[in-house]
This record gives structure tokens, C-alpha cells and sequence, in this order.
């Protein structure tokens, strides 16, 4: 069997490598819906440095999906059930370390070809059922919910249990997620949202409170906080968290910046504050995202506002009008259907 994989070779350039995929031991998945990441954009866009570069491209994008099974050697899949692949797959076994910070393991669309192709072939430990009757759009970017659910999942391990309020710092879609995540599982915290632009902090209706940076209201204080924001926000976002923050908080850090952050390790003493990093997710978050968003319809309801756009795609064109499409998004995924 002849797989056609769809690879970045340069910035802004694709081409079409013919692959054999592994039919023994693996099983073989119709991508049926994916979606478009930040990550794929800096590869696509060349924003990444020429050492990364030339390090891991050619490559294929994309590391959000969902599909439909075709063929499991192993039995445990039935031809035509949906499920989502973890991109991220261990080569070691730790029993400490969770297999998404593991040096050695192997994560699709950065340095290994992710799921732009044909047919996706994969080990069964690798697959998560999507619950019957989702929306497979939201499930396309499953991914990206349960990087928020393994970022609230060690917040649960780190944080006190005095949860009378949380802020969250940013009004991006990593925000917006992990806000819903955290409604969902703590319904009586008081949820407060802190962000830049007053278009984007609408979509925060849930929330108990919606705020310009710029704009908080007098004498707030929160027990602990997310900061969502990366990049040259993040040094702010940080020194307003710690600002704000009531003694002995967890701050959970979320957002990737290219440049070292100053932080006020003078305050971070002061209080006893507790800072842990969170980074990409493994199996066990895309299960608890799925059985969280099987058992919370309104959880579905919110996640269906980050549609931005689906675009069918049957042709090397379609791809790249894709990613087009998506560089101007500010708010919300492009999802791609998959129609090659």
C-alpha cells in the first residue's frame, strides 16, 4: 500500500512524499477532520530559527485530528469508529516522568511527520474513543483542549486546596479553553479573565468576570492563576499575577516565549509562591478531555465558538489556502476537512 504524505520542505512550500505505511503492527486511520496550530504556522511561516529548520524539515504539519479507523491488525478498533491520535509517542518507560516531558519522546508536526496524509498509521495505545455523537469539529482540536486539561490536572497536583478564586491571563484560545476546563470542574471558584482585547474578552460570558489588563477593578485578589499569554506579553502577565495573588498560590505557566521572561523572584519569595510549567499532553489528558466533554453538553456548546472556519481541502492548494486563511486569525481555529 502506497501513502501519500503531504510535507513542508521549505517555508511556504509542500510536497508529496510516497510512504509505505506499517499495516502489521500499526492502526490505519482516514483523517476526517484537522486542525491548524500556532506551531504549524511558525514552521509554515519560516518563523522558527534556520537551525530548527534545517533540523527537522522536510516534515509533515499538523498534530490536531481526528479520524476514522480503516484497519486495526490488533482488534481493539473497529473499522468506522472515530478517535483522536496523540501525537506524542514515548520511547521510554518512566515512572516518574510523564511521557510528554520525557526527552526521548516523539512528538508529530516537530521533528516527525504529523498527520498531513492520506492515512495515518499509528500504534493502538495511541488512539482515544471520541464519544458518540460529538461534534467532530471540536474533536479536531482535541489536542489543544487537553494540553489545558494536563495543564489544570498538575495545578490539582500543586495547588492548595483554599480555591475561592482563579485568574486566568490571556484571551487567546489557550485561555479561553483552559477558563471553560476549569468552570467545568469548579463551578463554585469564582473565575476571573484578564486579557487585551474587549472583542475577544466577550467570548468569556461564562466567566465571573472579564477584565482589560489595564482596567482591574480595585482591591481583586485571586488564590491562584494561569498565564496564557506567551511571547512579550507573558513578562507582564506574570508581574500582574504576582501582583494580584494571594499568599502561597500556584501559578501555572502556560504560555511559550522565544526570549527569557524577568520575573520578580523578590515577591515570588515574599508570598511562597508556587510556579510549575505545563506543556503538551499525553494519553491520559485526551482520555479525561473526552469523558469531560461526554459528560458537560455545555462544555461542547462554549468550544463550538472556536470554529472559526472550515475549509475542505483536495488539493496541495487547498492546504496552503488553509494555513493563508488562518495566519490573519486572531481568534478561534481553522479546521480543514479532509476530502483528498
Amino acid at each position: 500500500m502506497i501513502n501519500s504524505v503531504y510535507r513542508l520542505i521549505a517555508p511556504g512550500m509542500i510536497d508529496v512524499a510516497c510512504t509505505q505505511p506499517d499495516i502489521k503492527s500499526s492502526v490505519l486511520l482516514r483523517p476526517v477532520y484537522l486542525s491548524v496550530c500556532k506551531a504549524d504556522q511558525r514552521y509554515y511561516l519560516g518563523n522558527r530559527s534556520r537551525e530548527a529548520l534545517k533540523a527537522k524539515l522536510p516534515m509533515a504539519l499538523i498534530h490536531e485530528c481526528v479520524a476514522k479507523v480503516v484497519f486495526d491488525p490488533t482488534g481493539n478498533f473497529k473499522p468506522g469508529e472515530m478517535v483522536v491520535p496523540v501525537p506524542n509517542t514515548p520511547m521510554d518507560e518512566d515512572d516518574i516522568i510523564a511521557e510528554n516531558y520525557r526527552p526521548t519522546s516523539r512528538f508529530c508536526s516537530s521533528g516527525y511527520d504529523g498527520f498531513l496524509r492520506d492515512y495515518i498509521d499509528i500504534a493502538p495505545d495511541r488512539l482515544v474513543r471520541v464519544p458518540d455523537g460529538a461534534d467532530l469539529r471540536i474533536a479536531s482540536f482535541a489536542e489543544l483542549i487537553s494540553v489545558a486539561v494536563h495543564a489544570v490536572t498538575r495545578f490539582e497536583k500543586f495547588a492548595h486546596k483554599r480555591k475561592n478564586s482563579i485568574g486566568i491571563w490571556g484571551d487567546g484560545n489557550v485561555g479561553f479553553i483552559t477558563a471553560l476546563i476549569l468552570k467545568a470542574l469548579y463551578p463554585e471558584t469564582k473565575l476571573y479573565v484578564f486579557g487585551t482585547v474587549y472583542d475577544k474578552l466577550a467570548y468569556f460570558s461564562f466567566a465571573d468576570g472579564a477584565y482589560h489588563v489595564d482596567h482591574v477593578p480595585e482591591g481583586l485578589k485571586i488564590d491562584h492563576a494561569f498565564e496564557c499569554v506567551g511571547g512579550e506579553g507573558s513578562r507582564f502577565a506574570i508581574a500582574q499575577i504576582i501582583d494580584l495573588i494571594n499568599p502561597e498560590g500556584s501559578i501555572g505557566l502556560m504560555g511559550v516565549s522565544e526570549r527569557f521572561v524577568d520575573i520578580n523572584t523578590r515577591m515570588v519569595l515574599e508570598k511562597g509562591l508556587n510556579l510549575f510549567g505545563s506543556s503538551r499532553s499525553g494519553v491520559e489528558d485526551f482520555q479525561r478531555t473526552m469523558d469531560l466533554l461526554a459528560e458537560n453538553p455545555k462544555l461542547s456548546a462554549y468550544l463550538e465558538n472556536l470554529i472559526g472556519e472550515v475549509i475542505e481541502v483536495r488539493t496541495i492548494s487547498d492546504i496552503h489556502t488553509a494555513f493563508a486563511r488562518d495566519i490573519s486569525r486572531h481568534f478561534g481555529k481553522t479546521v480543514i476537512k479532509w476530502e483528498k
